[in-house]
Order: C-alpha cells, then structure tokens, then sequence
C-alpha cells in the first residue's frame, strides 16, 4: 500500500525530543525523508536510530536556530540535493521566564522572540523558493493556546507565540493561489519537558503523548490535504479559521 508522504522532503525544527521528535518520526513513517533539525546531538542520533529501525531515512543537522545564516545554508544545500521541500513543520521553541514583564531580561526576551518568531520567519525566507517548487507544499507551525488570552507572567512567550500565528496566517494569505497550504497546530497540554517546566506540580502520566499529537500533525502534511490557513486545535480536535474563547489550553 503506497505511504501518503513517500518520495516527498520533510523538514522538522526542534526534532531531537517531545513533538519534534514525534513527528519526525511519524513523517518517516509515512514515507518522508526526513530533515531533522535541532539543537541537541544525542538526541538527533536516537532519532535516526528510530527513523532507520521503522524502516525510515533522515538527514540530521545539528544547529542552533539563532544561527539565521545557518538557515541560509540548509535552504541552499537542500536546494543542491533536492531541488525542493515538500513538508515544513516549524516545531522549534522555548519556554522563557515565566515573570513580570517588567522583571524579564532583554537577553531572555530576544531569545523568547528570536526560536519562537524570527526563526521562522527566516525559514519562511529561506524555504520558500523550494515550497513553490513543491507540487503540493504542506507547512505547519506548532502554536499554543497562551495566545487567546492573557495570562500574567506568560507575556514573553504568549506574545512570541501570537506573533507567529500571525505569521503564518499572513503567510497563508500570500500563498492562497499557489500550491503552498500553511497551517498552525495547538498542541495543548502535551507530555513533553517544556511543560514539565511550565507546570512542575502536573503529573506528566495524565497528560497525552507527543505521539499522539504527531499524528494529526501527519494529516496536515498530506497532498490531500487542501485547508490553509486554519489552526487546528489538538484538544477540542477541531479545525479553526480563528480561535474561539475557551477551546484551548
């Protein structure tokens, strides 16, 4: 039975752990050459080790996402190998301070803005010459819920993260006459470190599995699927054109 993503170029950012990782390895699993980007070495390699004992191939690239003329780089190689990418899920991302707005760093917020916003803005610069190129280009941006209401002391990521939705909802506009479909997923509560240290009191074991989400980010990635500019809630499962008040977490 053919696998909906063979043959097709997938690019994952934060993909050494939680739903990077995941996904990484559910694109694989599907068919996908993988191009698996993140910070942390070991956990690049655990992932490679999983992707090829599924049957699965990848490329690692080590890097850090701040690094934007690293970004350069990875478009223009992948430009050289393959001439196109068929599949961006911009994952990567960091918590920050959870403080007063007043009391965060400038570094900490440059930091906050720079993994959660410029960095896929600058992916968004360099790829998309190689997404045009695609036959059916499939984009998705790893939201969070922290952007439909104000919560104090969450303002450096809520702002970052909301910046991004915008972002890839603009992108979206741009693109709704070619063959690039851009989209964002809220993961919601999810087992994975950076909610471990948002939440240090929560029991992980209630919470559900990176797995489990990376699933339906797979179904967003597809050829056939032709929705854009949506954000698709993992909690409530529902496919949004804008965020209704109480539907996320």
């Amino acid at each position: 039975m053919p696998k909906p993503l063979a043959d097709r170029i997938a690019l994952v950012t934060g993909a050494s752990r939680g739903i990077g990782a995941a996904t990484a390895l559910a694109l694989a699993k599907a068919g996908a050459h993988v191009v698996a980007v993140a910070r942390t070495v070991g956990g690049l390699e655990e992932l490679d080790d999983t992707i090829r004992a599924a049957g699965g191939s990848a490329t690692l690239v080590p890097g850090d996402l701040k690094d934007f003329d690293a970004i350069d780089r990875l478009a223009g190689a992948l430009n050289e190998r393959y001439g196109r990418l068929d599949v961006l899920v911009g994952n990567a991302g960091i918590l920050g301070p959870l403080s007063p707005l007043g009391h965060i760093q400038p570094k900490a917020w440059d930091d906050v803005l720079a993994i959660n916003v410029t960095a896929n803005w600058r992916l968004i610069r360099a790829l998309d010459p190689l997404l045009q190129k695609s036959a059916a280009a499939r984009v998705v941006f790893v939201s969070s819920g922290v952007t439909q209401r104000a919560i104090a002391y969450w303002g450096a990521y809520s702002i970052a993260k909301s910046a991004l939705e915008m972002l890839a909802r603009i992108y979206a506009a741009e693109n709704a006459t070619t063959n690039v479909r851009v989209n964002l997923f809220n993961p919601g509560p999810i087992r994975t470190r950076m909610r471990a240290q948002a939440m240090p009191g929560e029991d992980p074991m209630t919470l559900t599995t990176p797995d489990q989400a990376a699933e339906k980010v797979v179904e967003l990635c597809v050829p056939t699927f032709e929705a854009t500019g949506k954000l698709y809630n993992f909690p409530t499962k529902t496919l949004m054109d804008f965020r209704a008040p109480g539907n996320s977490e």
